[in-house]
């Protein structure tokens, strides 16, 4: 894809979805899920899990409950097994995607407003930014889980804005999930899209303004 001219004119504030864009965690949520779903008798494979990405968790168990209902465990509980495995991954070995530090802090000394949108639960949110050690970067930081629907819908970044002072089309935002690009268009914001390289590459991504390969090519970009 070939990008119209990448620039910070007339944005206010920058907003990152967190996971495949702060750190590697897709990985992680396919481990953590793919070991969780199999104890309560729904065996899912990695190919499985693309037709769920960049929903929020409940709505992921949802879906799989529905095609696949398994006895003795209520959804809520394996929504807290998933979230108690990711939190213990991510500290362990948790580290931010390449170009991100960067990224934050060019930001930062641009005097943008940095905004964190994510389906992921708010104590995922927390485990990442202390584990990362980013969490002074982030003026504001919102999960979908507070609101009455996830991606792809725009709550979670309309709010964002909202929240920070900034008109949405005064806000970037940075993805790498169809559904994290839809839910940014569809708040009349700008988006870049860095495709997450463990996903199959989704032809629809050439919805995003503007796509790079990684943070680190989005920062160059910026910096000239």
């Amino acid at each position: 894809m070939k990008n119209k001219e990448f620039t910070l004119e007339n944005i206010e504030a920058v907003i990152f979805d967190m996971d495949g864009v702060l750190i590697d965690s897709e990985p992680v949520w396919k481990d953590a899920m793919e070991e969780v779903f199999a104890a309560v008798g729904c065996p899912l494979t990695r190919e499985d899990f693309q037709k769920t990405v960049g929903l929020r968790l409940d709505e992921v168990i949802t879906y799989w409950y529905g095609i696949s209902p398994w006895e003795k465990v209520s959804p809520e509980e394996v929504m807290q097994q998933i979230i108690n495995r990711m939190v213990a991954l991510l500290s362990a070995s948790g580290k931010p995607l390449t170009g991100v530090v960067e990224t934050l802090r060019f930001l930062k000394q641009k005097g943008l407003k940095i905004g964190l949108a994510t389906s992921s639960y708010e104590v995922l949110i927390d485990c990442v930014l202390d584990t990362l050690n980013i969490r002074e970067f982030f003026d504001f930081t919102h999960s979908a889980e507070r609101e009455a629907y996830g991606k792809p819908h725009p709550a979670v970044y309309l709010t964002t804005a909202e929240t920070l002072g900034v008109n949405p089309q005064n806000c970037l935002v940075i993805e790498d999930s169809i559904n994290g690009v839809i839910s940014g268009k569809a708040a009349r914001m700008h988006v870049v899209c860095i495709p997450e390289k463990t996903h199959i590459v989704n032809p629809k991504l050439i919805l995003a303004d503007y796509q790079f390969e990684s943070m680190d090519e989005m920062l160059e970009a910026l910096k000239k």
